[in-house]
């Protein structure tokens, strides 16, 4: 859920074009694999949360006061970190979870976390040298 709400963020406020489609593809993507969470989740008579936890909640505040290249820059750190983390925790359930179904959600959501990790990583040195780039650009007298 703070993947989508972030990504919904990022499209509306990210200053660099690659930034805005990123967060677009997060709406979509990770919108998609909670619909599909939540029907593993019904069946097993499991309760998810209704909304994203107070340290994304706090992620979402802080990125929303943000603007222009500043937004960027922390956008991609924060997708960079999340999905980092995402990967070696499907990874770990792909292969070593209990649950079949919950087994299998991890090993076909997996490869769309590895896809969305390459694609912050290619998109992160852009952000990174244009941040560089305005922040040494002198003063116009």
């Amino acid at each position: 859920m703070a993947e989508v709400e972030l990504g919904q963020l990022a499209a509306e406020n990210a200053s660099n074009s690659e930034v805005k489609k990123f967060g677009q593809r997060m709406v979509e993507d990770h919108q998609k694999a909670n619909d599909r969470l939540k029907e593993i989740a019904s069946k097993k008579g499991i309760d998810l949360p209704t909304e994203p936890g107070a340290r994304q909640k706090a992620t979402k505040e802080r990125l929303a006061k943000l603007s222009g290249e500043a937004f960027d820059k922390a956008y991609v750190e924060t997708m960079l970190k999340d999905h980092k983390k995402d990967v070696a925790e499907f990874e770990k359930e792909s292969s070593n979870g209990r649950d079949p179904e919950v087994k299998q959600f991890a090993s076909e959501t997996l490869p769309t976390l590895q896809d969305h990790l390459k694609e912050v990583q290619s998109i992160a040195p852009k952000v990174q040298e244009s941040t560089r780039s305005s922040n040494s650009q002198s003063p116009s007298q």
